[in-house]
């Protein structure tokens, strides 16, 4: 098998070495002959760990292998997949979900509850970014009904089960991740790590059969993926705004909003202490409610998305603009210096000494600002927020570091994150007190506590619009929460747009606004693709 690889991958990489040629002949008439049921992406998404969903994949997009107990449509509505219903106790613990009989893994086996029941169990002894732990028992009643049994009441299993892709219980093994069987709408064929992963159309598939037979996902750089663009050896490229500028021919540049937000923790307490590793919790400058307000109200949103992102996103005021738990009150009007000098003043931070940086008994407003080093997008986020802060006389040190580093950094530091779900129980996770400091939940140690229950009472809900006006009211209530209005333990900054190139010949359908990159959230109607 490993003879017939298809190098598209390596083939991409040399144009980008003759990346100044491509782009002076034209794309299309260097287009790859390729069979009209056939796709090349270029999308990026490929997973470091490989492709099982009981330890994190499918979790920000599509699983495509796998099925789900529950999905989204095109307009982000909660919708059967496998199940063909379910019903929740009164006392929300007891959610039980009745699935369909004719599902069939793509080695033919039949999916039946007690693969969901393995595959519940499995992830919450996992021990990974899927978090099961409300989960106190999951049973098969028969073949196709399944109970769930949790140990306090939880509106957010309804999204775990709309993300949580199925494995196949008798042959699911130590290198599933890598080798990977489900009931999704494809079939894992070959995974060549750094160069290319390919699937097939999964014959036993339930579901509206996919036009494209076979799908081949090529994993190369920024310039690699542009130049197999204008090379024309993809059908799908994804690319940094800084490219857009640039025509493709035979190509369409397709704009996708989405809620990947990009946003900066600001440590919450006095420094001081320590995690139980002994990296330092806290920061004597971002502890500071004035600092932090001065720096939201200092920020012009609109500067960066039309200065670092073209005009490519949008301003972000929280971690959920614009989804169903997301309060519209806390949108501030931003870019105002003078208004954060005053903040800052009222606050008692001033410049004693003359040379710009305001201080407070005896602090200097000065902090260090981290990014992940392999990402442009947010060091020039980084590089755009220092000087819109200096002038109020706040002074931010940029660093740019490994993941590695910043893990043992975060919680002393401002760090510049990206996040974005369809789930709310992402809020919680950054922002619920008992969550500090767990990888990289609550990095900042917020701690209020009409916070914590409002969303304490959120997750008890059993209907879930009750649940979302809760998860509002955490953001701001009229006197307290975790937006700019009230604590301002993180200052947000945009909401970048998924920018593709996509194939005149290639109709991609509606989009849905997409969650954080992590995987392929552009494939998750990639049922209803089709050449035009």
């Amino acid at each position: 098998m490993k003879k017939k690889i298809i190098c598209l991958g390596l083939v991409c990489l040399m144009f980008a070495m003759m990346l100044t040629g491509c782009a002076s002949n034209g794309g299309t008439d260097k287009k790859t002959a390729r069979a009209a049921d056939e796709l090349v992406l270029a999308i990026g998404g490929e997973p470091d760990d490989g492709f099982d969903p009981t330890t994190g994949w499918g979790r920000y997009g599509s699983p495509l292998f796998q099925s789900t107990l529950l999905t989204r449509d095109n307009d982000l509505n909660i919708v059967n997949d496998l199940a063909t219903g379910y019903i929740i106790s009164d006392d929300g613990l007891t959610w039980t979900y009745q699935i369909r009989k004719d599902v069939k893994f793509s080695d033919g086996t039949p999916l039946t509850a007690a693969d969901v029941v393995f595959t519940y169990e499995t992830t919450a002894k996992s021990g990974s970014v899927v978090d099961l732990s409300v989960m106190a028992s999951a049973k098969a009643i028969d073949d196709y009904t399944v109970e769930f049994k949790l140990n306090k009441p939880q509106s957010t299993f309804l999204y775990t089960t709309a993300a949580l892709g199925i494995v196949p219980k008798a042959s699911y093994s130590s290198d599933y991740a890598q080798k990977p069987v489900g009931s999704g709408p494809y079939k894992f064929v070959q995974w060549d790590k750094g160069q290319q992963l390919i699937v097939e159309a999964n014959a036993n598939y339930y579901g509206t059969k996919p036009e494209f037979k076979k799908v081949t996902f090529l994993y190369l750089s920024e310039e690699a993926t542009f130049a197999a663009a204008k090379a024309g050896e993809v059908d799908m490229a994804s690319i940094v705004p800084s490219l857009t500028s640039q025509k493709v021919d035979g190509m369409t540049l397709k704009t996708v909003d989405s809620v990947d937000n990009r946003g900066i923790s600001l440590p919450y307490v006095k420094s001081g202490t320590a995690t139980a590793e002994g990296y330092p919790i806290g920061n004597d400058v971002t502890s500071d409610l004035a600092i932090r307000k001065a720096i939201n109200y200092a920020i012009d949103r609109q500067n960066l998305v039309d200065g670092v992102l073209l005009g490519y996103g949008s301003e972000a005021y929280s971690v959920c603009d614009g989804l169903p738990w997301g309060n519209t009150e806390t949108a501030i009007t931003d870019g105002d210096s003078e208004g954060a000098k005053k903040m800052l003043a009222d606050g008692g931070w001033v410049d004693s000494d003359g040379d710009g940086i305001v201080e407070k008994d005896g602090v200097k407003a000065e902090f260090t600002l981290i990014y992940s080093s392999s990402d442009k997008v947010r060091q020039s986020l980084a590089v755009s927020v220092v000087d819109m802060l200096a002038p109020v006389g706040i002074k931010v040190n940029v660093e740019g570091k490994s993941w590695d580093e910043i893990y043992k950094l975060m919680f002393s530091n401002a760090v510049l994150f990206g996040w974005g779900s369809h789930d709310p129980i992402e809020m919680y996770n950054i922002y619920y007190s008992g969550n500090a400091g767990i990888e990289t939940n609550d990095p900042t140690f917020y701690k209020n506590d009409k916070v914590d229950a409002y969303m304490n009472q959120a997750l008890a809900m059993t209907d879930e619009a009750a649940a979302n006006e809760l998860w509002k009211k955490a953001q701001w209530d009229g006197q307290t929460g975790f937006s700019t209005l009230g604590d301002a333990p993180w200052a947000w900054l945009v909401n970048i747009d998924h920018l593709y190139l996509v194939d005149d010949s290639l109709d991609i359908g509606q989009n849905r606004t997409e969650p954080h990159g992590h995987g392929w959230p552009i494939t998750a109607n990639i049922t209803e693709w089709h050449r035009k």
